[in-house]
């Protein structure tokens, strides 16, 4: 669950920020702590997008510390409320601190998680099993198309004749041939 809050100086102006990456997570959870937190709907920014970032500040250690810093020097602090317990970065002393050991905790948890990622990868490769999403397209018809771009065809009309679709063509057309093809994203 994500909701921080950005809150400008004493009394000013306070926006919030909700997201949710995956249908196990409650947005309603997180917009109810922000309404008991004093924060107008009209304020509230909601976003349901996935991808890797520490906790939805920044995808890395660096740009949260950049970003908390910069609106530091703007006296903008970050409370999240989303913490064990409510953290503001406009707090002098543990408050802050514990804000920014909370994203260096959630850059390790990521770099843990993909390295456990890997080594399971490596493991599964070593031992002759496939690892990764399973091969969305016949090899014989990744072979037709690479012949026919090489008599010239376009993307449409390659993807017209074999079926597959031109972001995959892309794709496997970049790719040297094997007997290995990259997996279509879904």
């Amino acid at each position: 669950m994500t909701a921080t809050t950005f809150v400008r100086g004493v009394g000013g102006l306070e926006l919030a920020y909700a997201r949710v990456s995956t249908t196990k997570q409650s947005l309603e959870r997180q917009l109810d702590a922000l309404s008991a937190a004093g924060i107008p709907d009209e304020r509230i920014y909601v976003d349901k997008k996935s991808g890797a970032t520490v906790d939805r500040l920044g995808r890395n250690l660096r740009e949260v510390l950049d970003l908390v810093h910069d609106l530091g020097e703007k006296n903008i602090g970050v409370c999240s409320l989303a913490a064990p317990l409510p953290i503001h970065t406009a707090d002098e002393g543990m408050a802050r601190i514990a804000f920014l050991l909370r994203a260096l905790f959630a850059e390790m948890e990521r770099t843990f998680t993909a390295e456990r990622a890997a080594h399971a990868w490596n493991v599964a490769e070593a031992s002759g099993r496939h690892s990764g999403r399973p091969v969305a397209r016949p090899a014989d018809k990744i072979e037709y198309a690479r012949l026919l771009k090489q008599q010239g065809s376009s993307l449409g009309e390659i993807a017209t004749e074999t079926g597959i679709p031109k972001t995959s063509l892309h794709r496997y057309l970049t790719v040297p041939s094997t007997d290995e093809t990259p997996s279509e994203s879904r």
